[in-house]
């Protein structure tokens, strides 16, 4: 492609529109259009934000930028190729730009540069010889990207596996704390129940919803967020909300149905207080409603209570009919999580065993029987015996 047709040839990109806001093909656009006028200065200017923006970006060239914006964009076609259905014009469209991108990106930087001395003054030339070149990418082809977007999805949801959901958005979250097998201690039976059923929804089938409850530090938090480093779940995406940002989460299910990856949405240490809105939402989130919770969604949630819904002395009270009726519904919504899996406090043994496994890991010199004394006392005064508690013990040392 000459350069004379780089700016008309972004100008009339249609399925991938979304990367002309880019910075990249912001700086692109005015360097073309500044040799276009013969005006080199400017064009020298462009140039230089050009590459700053790819370096910004983590991309070493044009091309490679160029391959990595069509791999992530939500365009038309990436969009419609992720959710299986895509007519003949979209993809005849997607084409067209691609050719078009891909021309664009296998223009040399030398070239460029050569382009922008010869519309410079020639007493100026000599400011233009420490400009930055990058190196050549290989071209890249129409049927690898649509196997991509089938199989991983599309935008910020197939490029990272962790998000927090926060006043109707979706955050990405680069590097999510996930434990991994080897550092969650105990309680295995509880999580290969989790793990079961969600190598299930990966599967492609319709899997229950689940509610880890019990005593606070055994671990199941962290047994929700260690699936994300698991072999085979490579296309599991995690949501974390809170329980106060629920309103949103129907909307955001119902957009994620049809996508290639599978989700669990995640909400922490949920308990409801009497007449708190955001249970009537839940509640319909786990039923269902109308609509039907798609497939690839899944609910999954942890507590320090069986019963999410707190209760009051005077809601037990009252005539015999009504007294009922309450505590029914108070307790009815943990009935909806189809898996629920209890997490009591360890056994005075194992609780004694994990100590010592973490006495050995930072590496405590004191002799077993008095880290045993020692142990059982800061038990009885923390008043529990969980993974925390021994962890906690052992820090103190």
């Amino acid at each position: 492609m000459e350069l004379s047709h780089v700016h008309i040839g972004l100008s009339t990109l249609s399925v991938y529109r979304d990367l002309l806001d880019q910075p990249v093909l912001v700086a692109l656009s005015k360097l073309s259009q500044a040799l276009e006028t013969g005006d080199g200065l400017t064009a020298a200017q462009h140039y230089s934000q050009l590459f700053y923006e790819m370096q910004r970006s983590g991309s070493p060239s044009l091309g490679h930028w160029l391959y990595e914006a069509l791999r992530w964009s939500q365009g038309p076609y990436p969009t419609a190729m992720a959710k299986g259905d895509c007519p003949e014009h979209l993809e005849y469209a997607a084409k067209l730009d691609i050719n078009t991108l891909n021309q664009i990106g296998l223009i040399s930087s030398q070239t460029w540069l050569d382009a922008i001395t010869a519309a410079t003054p020639a007493k100026l030339r000599p400011l233009l010889s420490q400009m930055l070149i990058w190196p050549p990418a290989p071209p890249f082809v129409l049927p690898s990207l649509s196997r991509a977007y089938r199989q991983e999805g599309v935008g910020p949801l197939a490029r990272h596996k962790a998000f927090v959901w926060e006043d109707g958005t979706l955050v990405p979250v680069p590097h999510p704390d996930c434990p991994t097998s080897q550092q969650l201690m105990g309680y295995e039976h509880h999580r290969n129940q989790v793990v079961q059923n969600t190598r299930a929804l990966l599967a492609g089938k319709y899997v229950n919803n689940v509610l880890l409850y019990g005593e606070s530090g055994t671990g199941k938090s962290a047994t929700v967020k260690h699936l994300l480093t698991l072999p085979g779940m490579e296309q599991l995406r995690l949501i974390e909300a809170d329980k106060e940002n629920l309103s949103g989460l129907p909307a955001l299910i119902r957009s994620l149905e049809g996508q290639p990856l599978k989700f669990i949405i995640f909400i922490d240490d949920l308990t409801f207080d009497r007449d708190d809105p955001t249970y009537s939402v839940l509640k319909t989130i786990l039923e269902g409603g109308v609509e039907r919770r798609p497939q690839n969604v899944a609910i999954y949630a942890t507590s320090n209570r069986r019963h999410l819904v707190r209760q009051t002395i005077s809601e037990r009270a009252g005539d015999e009919m009504d007294r009922n009726e309450t505590i029914r519904e108070k307790t009815s919504l943990a009935d909806r999580f189809g898996l629920r899996i209890l997490y009591q406090g360890l056994s005075r043994s194992e609780f004694l065993d994990l100590v010592d496994l973490f006495a050995a890991q930072h590496g405590c010199p004191l002799p077993q029987e008095q880290l045993h004394q020692q142990a059982i006392a800061w038990e009885r005064h923390h008043g529990s015996t969980t993974p925390r508690t021994a962890l906690q013990f052992v820090l103190s040392l």
